[in-house]
């Protein structure tokens, strides 16, 4: 009886566990997330304003985990970790959410170099993309 007790409890507790968001950086406030194709649609309103951004990660830095694309239908957005502070692991994949804030930048050429090649790329990544300065990151799955 115990050990049948002890199987249900592990098969009740191991997804809530697997379920649980792994957070890095700062804390991550209440309240819900907007997708990151809605906020890029309505950057004039957003940029310059912290807010809770959730999409799917399409790429993450491969020297450090210092950043990562966050995308949504069809539309996508850099984040990078606020000063370096923390990484993600960078196999990350699936789902994400992060509080930061959000911007229109224009690279330097260096800059777009270092870029593709923390991405593993050749060709330089466009001069002009959005970006998320985050101070927190939640991956969902």
């Amino acid at each position: 009886m115990r050990k049948t007790f002890a199987l249900l409890l592990a098969l009740v507790i191991a997804p809530a566990v697997a379920a649980a968001p792994r957070l890095y950086g700062g804390a991550m406030p209440e309240g819900e997330a907007r997708p990151i194709g809605a906020a890029l649609a309505e950057i004039d309103a957003l940029a310059g304003q912290p807010g809770k951004f959730v999409g799917r990660i399409v790429q993450v830095c491969q020297n450090k985990g210092c950043w990562l694309i966050l995308e949504d239908d069809g539309r996508h957005a850099r984040v990078k970790t606020k000063d370096h502070a923390y990484f993600v692991p960078k196999d990350a994949q699936g789902r994400a959410v992060v509080y930061g804030v959000l911007a229109e930048v224009e690279l330097e050429p260096e800059m777009a170099r270092h870029l593709a090649e923390d991405a593993g790329r050749s060709e330089p990544v466009p001069r002009r993309e959005f970006q998320i300065v985050a101070d927190a990151i939640a991956l969902l799955d």
